[in-house]
């Protein structure tokens, strides 16, 4: 018999979450996660993918994939340090910092993991750690499970953020500080002022860490968003994802030499959790190879992502501030933005609405994601169907 405790909290959380428009339904996909997706024999086209570069069905990375099931197996077998490490990781590990420009780097099973392993690896208890206030979740749990303090600054507001170094500085409380901060924020598509925050960090020998989820595959040159800045030996920890621009799974640090050693002594997803499969390495690297030889699919990327925040603009939708192909929709309510989503669905358009606790409250919205894959006929049958239904439900 189940706790009669337990079923009343899920199910009065449950009706509360969706009386506030908070509950989300997890659609089934029928077949790969591309441009145009199949779900209960209906296509729809896809702007909730985070397949930047549309690479998660690129037939090099899937023919990679085979070839590396077919010779090194299925799985990896046991964590690294028990097992021994495939070359297929070193390979692309090595590959990973060329194409970074550090000395070295990391793989792990998620980018999430990146920041729960390599925060707490390096800061504890008696340190501090100024977080931007709109830093990802998995930052938030990374710092949380460092036991460091954590100090937030005003979302990329540089005077906050310098006096808060210098107070925390001046205190002499703490061993080490650490400044934390995306370098693309992904609900908004702003990009973080990395110049100023290496001038407050070196001013004040903050250590310096960049989650670059959504920069890396898209900002300079695919390289990132620190290397788009120019800043690649200023930056102590780049973090990097394999999911999205990438178009696998994973996720990497990159740094010198010696903190990834540390990290690899240290770091407890990587000591404690298998590696990466086979099949997902080989895919990885192919990606990243591309990545290195050819920008065509970049470029197209940011052609698609202008059309389409062109088009939404003109309509009168708010866009935001957004700096990167991220194009939010901002519709505001809750309840209004979820109705507007199932709308957008039931017109054919898959663009799911992101609220509280994804965004602040009254901020909710549509995130919208072009990629490289989308054709110029799928984005004008999406702005047709943002004015249709805007109009409808007078948003716009």
């Amino acid at each position: 018999m189940s706790s009669q405790a337990l079923e009343q909290f899920l199910s009065s959380s449950i009706e509360d979450l969706k009386a506030k428009g908070l509950y989300n339904v997890i659609d089934t996909l029928q077949g790969a996660n591309g441009p145009v997706i199949q779900i209960d024999g209906k296509s729809f086209i896809n702007l909730s993918s985070n397949n930047y570069l549309g690479l998660a069905t690129d037939q090099r990375l899937i023919d990679a994939s085979v070839k590396a099931a077919q010779i090194y197996g299925a799985g990896a077998g046991a964590v690294r340090t028990i097992n021994g490490t495939m070359d297929l990781h070193i390979e692309l590990e090595d590959k990973l910092a060329h194409f970074k420009k550090t000395e070295a780097v990391i793989v792990y099973q998620s980018g999430f993991n990146c920041n729960m392993a390599a925060i707490s690896a390096v800061m504890d208890q008696h340190d501090v750690i100024l977080s931007d206030e709109l830093n990802h979740a998995s930052i938030i749990d990374g710092c949380r499970l460092s036991r460091a303090k954590v100090i937030r600054y005003k979302h990329s507001d540089m005077n906050d953020l310098r006096q808060k170094a210098k107070e925390a500085t001046e205190s002499g409380q703490y061993h080490k500080i650490m400044v934390i901060t995306d370098g693309v924020f992904s609900m908004d598509g702003d990009i973080a002022k990395l110049p100023d925050i290496v001038n407050i960090a070196e001013q004040f020998d903050l250590i310096t860490y960049v989650d670059d989820a959504h920069g890396s595959g898209v900002l300079g040159a695919g390289a990132g968003t620190v290397k788009h800045f120019g800043l690649s030996d200023r930056i102590d920890f780049q973090i990097g994802t394999l999911s999205k621009a990438i178009g696998v799974v994973g996720g990497y640090v990159a740094g010198k030499k010696q903190l990834i050693e540390w990290l690899k002594l240290r770091s407890r997803p990587f000591l404690f959790s298998t590696s990466l499969p086979p099949a997902a390495i080989a895919a990885c690297s192919t990606s990243v190879d591309i990545l290195m030889s050819d920008t065509e699919l970049i470029e197209k990327l940011w052609a698609n992502s202008k059309e389409l925040k062109h088009g939404l603009s003109q309509l009168g939708y708010d866009v935001g501030q957004s700096e990167t192909p991220i194009t939010p929709c901002i519709i505001g309510d809750e309840v209004t933005t979820q109705q507007f989503s199932k709308r957008l669905y039931e017109e054919g358009v898959y663009a799911k609405a992101i609220v509280f606790p994804t965004v602040p409250k009254g901020t909710g919205r549509i995130r919208n994601m072009p990629t490289a894959a989308h054709t110029k006929e799928m984005l004008d049958q999406v702005i047709f169907v943002y004015e249709k239904v805007g109009k409808e439900m007078k948003l716009i």
